[in-house]
Parts: C-alpha cells; structure tokens; sequence
C-alpha cells in the first residue's frame, strides 16, 4: 500500500493524477532540527518525514513531501500570520524565486529522495491585491504565502518548470517512480 505522509488537501489532490490507491497518514515531525542549505532542505525534510511514518509501517511505500520557496538565498516557509504573509508577498512581488519540492519515496526495496526546482516570475502586486489574497486566507497553509492555482488574483507571470511543483508535489517526476 502507498501511505501519503501529508496532510495537505492539494497532495492528495495531486496524487490522484499519479494514483487512486493510498492511504493519507501524514508526519509529525519537527522540521526546525533540519539544518541544511537552502537547496537541500524540502528533500531532508521529505526524508525525515517519511522515515517517521516508515518505521510504523515497513511493509509498505511511504511517500513524503515538502515544498519551499526561496527568494534571494532566503527560505520562505508558510507565513505565520497576516503580517508575515503580507511581508513574503511584497518580498515576492515583480521577483523571480524558485519552489523547490523535496520528495522521499521509501519502501524497502528502494529509497528515492530527490528535489524538483521550479523557477517562478510574480507579476508586480498592488496593496489592493496584496490586501485581498490575505484577507481570502489563501495564504496561511502555503509555502511562500501564495498559491499559484489561485488564478484570480494574478500573482503569477510565467514558470520554467512544473506547475503540480509549485502545488507542493512534482506528479510529472513522481509518475517516473511509482
């Protein structure tokens, strides 16, 4: 059986594309002991995630996955509150950053950890913009602050990469495992 670690209700949305059979048992874990650079962190993260699930059930294939945004050097995990979303989406706004997912797929005959880099360009958002995504609450269970499916705010110009990445899971890279 196939264990989604993840609460998210996009991943399971997402892993859909991939599969219908998988169970959702998602990961405690704390992910403030990972210390790694920026580059490496959603695949550690993955990692610890997965082998928490694991360890309870070595039967089966555990599939975990954590999405970053990272802009000039800096990560930028789920804002905190309004304040801390409104920062990331001014920090973002008329900027290129980059959506890395990390993703562990762990059974006990394969460990496959890797990362999916998508390069995302923001348009240039106005206070009204900014003001209306935040008060959507739209932003508060995403990496980054935003969702780039919530087309109708306009917060995205273009992407070299994976739309389903910047979802939080990279089905085109996860299709070539399971």
């Amino acid at each position: 059986m196939l264990i989604l670690a993840s609460q998210s209700p996009r991943r399971k949305e997402l892993l859909r594309l991939v599969t219908k059979d998988y169970v959702v048992i998602p990961a405690n874990i704390d992910e403030d002991v990972v210390v790694k650079v920026p580059s490496d962190l959603a695949k550690e993260i993955s990692k610890l995630k997965a082998y928490e699930i694991f360890k309870n059930h070595p039967d089966d294939t555990v599939l975990a996955v954590d999405t970053i945004v990272i802009i000039n050097g800096k990560v930028l995990g789920k804002p905190k509150n309004a304040v801390d979303a409104e920062r990331m989406l001014r920090l973002l706004s008329g900027k290129k950053h980059h959506v890395i997912s990390g993703f562990t797929l762990l059974s006990k005959t394969k460990e496959i950890n890797i990362n999916v880099v998508t390069e995302v360009y923001f348009n240039p958002l106005s206070e009204d913009t900014i003001k209306a995504y935040i008060e959507s609450g739209s932003p508060f269970d995403k990496a980054g602050g935003y969702g780039i499916q919530d087309d109708q705010f306009g917060l995205v110009n273009k992407i070299n990469g994976s739309y389903y990445n910047v979802m939080g899971l990279p089905v085109e890279e996860l299709k070539k495992y399971i």
